[in-house]
């Protein structure tokens, strides 16, 4: 048995953010119709809690194809100047069972999280919005940057990060990229207060974005809490806003942001709209008035993973990119 080894490189070359933007629309819709597989995410978490091993495994009936992310998420790897993200996509043929291509997944992991939130941007902001505010300055935070630049017209950015230093290393990295006006901010307040979109891409566990900080008509998409202990956004504000996510089962058992507010009885089951494929199809309504306050809560799927590296493989052999190696 062959398989096609594509690695991070190669991942970038293939996926553009503009392309995976489209996939990640097509994705969402056909996902929110049924036409997919996906079982929870499977998670085992180390002895000492700083790191867990997931599995995401997916089946898509338009392409026929499934496969299964293997991830290993340690959140205190930003300290030491790596991803929080790696690992692999291995996928299968749907009529063997064959395994045709291993496909690094902490790049698809960066540009398809980042795509599924300018999906989501697309869909909900305002479309006059014109300031951005991402809180963090990791490899999420510069993929957000680029992706939402795609579906608005930015005229100014601010960035928050805890890390100083990092903050300075984003700004040096974006400043030579990116044409529009990019500043730093010592506090989430100051980053927030004006902001028309704020993106929160943090490892951080408690609440750092308070509701009395976001104005209203905001867009938030908040991507960087995806267990049921974690959150990045206080009660209220969660509670403040019009609530769509990427998928409903996942958000139900797996985000903080969702359950604790929950818990603590600020809203009931109802106050989730729904998932983004089911604005997109035209199922459920999005954005009524400029003062709303609309929120995408993502938790990532592994249809993401798999839409993402199905297109990956598709373009590596028309273009004859890739290793291929015998098992």
């Amino acid at each position: 048995m062959k398989a096609l080894l594509i690695n991070k490189q190669q991942v970038s070359e293939l996926l553009t953010m503009g392309a995976c933007i489209d996939l990640m629309d097509e994705t969402f819709k056909n996902f929110s119709t049924g036409n997919a597989v996906q079982p929870l995410r499977n998670a085992m978490w180390l002895p000492d809690k700083k790191g867990l091993l997931g599995m995401m495994p997916a089946y898509m009936e338009n392409t026929r194809s499934m496969g299964i992310k293997v991830v290993s998420v340690f959140p205190g790897n930003h300290a030491k100047g790596l991803s929080s993200h790696q690992g692999v996509v291995l996928l299968f043929e749907s009529e063997t069972g064959e395994m045709y291509a291993i496909i690094d997944g902490d790049r698809v992991t960066a540009i398809r999280t980042a795509a599924a939130s300018a999906v989501a941007t697309k869909a909900l902001a305002r479309e006059d919005s014109k300031t951005l505010a991402i809180l963090g300055s990791g490899e999420q935070a510069l993929r957000h940057l680029e992706a939402m630049l795609l579906v608005r017209n930015i005229a100014h950015v601010v960035i928050w990060s805890r890390n100083e230093e990092h903050a300075r290393m984003f700004m040096d990295v974006t400043k030579t990229n990116y044409k529009v006006p990019i500043e730093t901010k010592p506090t989430v307040e100051e980053a927030v207060t004006s902001a028309d979109i704020i993106c929160t891409t943090t490892s951080s566990t408690q609440p750092i974005l308070r509701s009395e900080w976001v104005k209203d008509g905001a867009h938030i998409n908040a991507v960087g809490a995806c267990t049921s202990n974690a959150r990045e956004l206080e009660s209220a504000l969660v509670a403040r806003s019009k609530l769509y996510t990427d998928c409903r089962e996942s958000l139900i058992n797996e985000s903080g942001d969702y359950r604790i507010p929950l818990g603590e009885g600020l809203f009931d089951e109802t106050h989730l709209k729904g998932e983004i494929g089911q604005l997109l199809n035209g199922d459920i309504t999005g954005r009524q008035s400029d003062k709303e306050i609309t929120l995408f809560k993502s938790l990532g799927m592994a249809v993401e993973d798999l839409a993402a590296c199905h297109y990956i493989h598709k373009k590596a052999k028309e273009n004859k990119l890739g290793t291929e190696i015998e098992l």
